[in-house]
């Protein structure tokens, strides 16, 4: 189930269900549920804060949900609650500060995301260098979408100092021979990378960081 259907819970249940997924979708606006009625099969309006409210709806069903709340955190903390007393173990929430993720994951929820610092985040990085995409897998990992330097053109990866240079590996490359049919494939020791490539670079962020300077 999706709580809260703004731009992120609105936005993530219409994907969900394009994808086959069964969502019910929840908000306490009429006009936001009217307004996707014809997007989501199951949008009903309801008011989260209240336990009773979701026990009719037959939440306690479901094994997934995500809160979409962001502003309204009062509202945000008592329907994590209510979905932990309902028995959900995988709890998705929004948060807007810092302060309002630690308090949902205290409350209960299994995961926090914060959408507009994370964005910022990853815009950041986009600006900063050559990178044609950046995300951060993990507090010190990254993975970046880029085009190979030239000491990497021409010579089997196997070949380069690429590891020992940088510390990242290259995982998978868009060849641009297969001009616009071209699809990621994973690199081996074999792959030769040509001007016009596109490859997928891991690594710890400063490392990632580091070789998209070098670009």
């Amino acid at each position: 189930m999706v709580i809260g259907l703004g731009r992120f819970g609105s936005a993530l249940a219409v994907e969900l269900a394009s994808h086959g997924t069964d969502v019910l979708a929840i908000d306490s606006r009429p006009n936001v549920v009217q307004r996707l009625s014809g997007r989501l099969s199951h949008v009903v309006t309801a008011d989260s804060t209240d336990v009773e409210a979701l026990r009719q709806l037959g939440v306690a069903d479901y094994d997934r949900a995500v809160v979409g709340i962001g502003t309204d955190m009062e509202a945000s903390i008592l329907t994590i609650a209510n979905l932990v007393d309902l028995g959900i173990e995988r709890i998705w929430a929004k948060a807007v500060t810092d302060q309002h993720a630690s308090i949902l994951k205290r409350v209960g929820a299994s995961f926090v995301v914060l959408p507009e610092h994370e964005m910022g985040e990853r815009v950041a990085h986009l600006v900063a260098g050559r990178m044609l995409d950046y995300i951060e897998i993990d507090s010190d990992f990254a993975m970046i979408k880029t085009e190979p330097p030239r000491d990497l053109v021409g010579v089997p990866l196997g070949e380069t100092k690429l590891p020992d240079q940088y510390n990242v590996s290259v995982t998978a490359v868009r060849s641009n021979v297969d001009g616009e049919n071209a699809v990621f494939k994973p690199a081996t020791p074999n792959t030769v990378l040509m001007y016009g490539d596109v490859i997928l670079v891991i690594g710890r962020i400063a490392d990632v960081e580091r070789f998209a300077d070098s670009l």
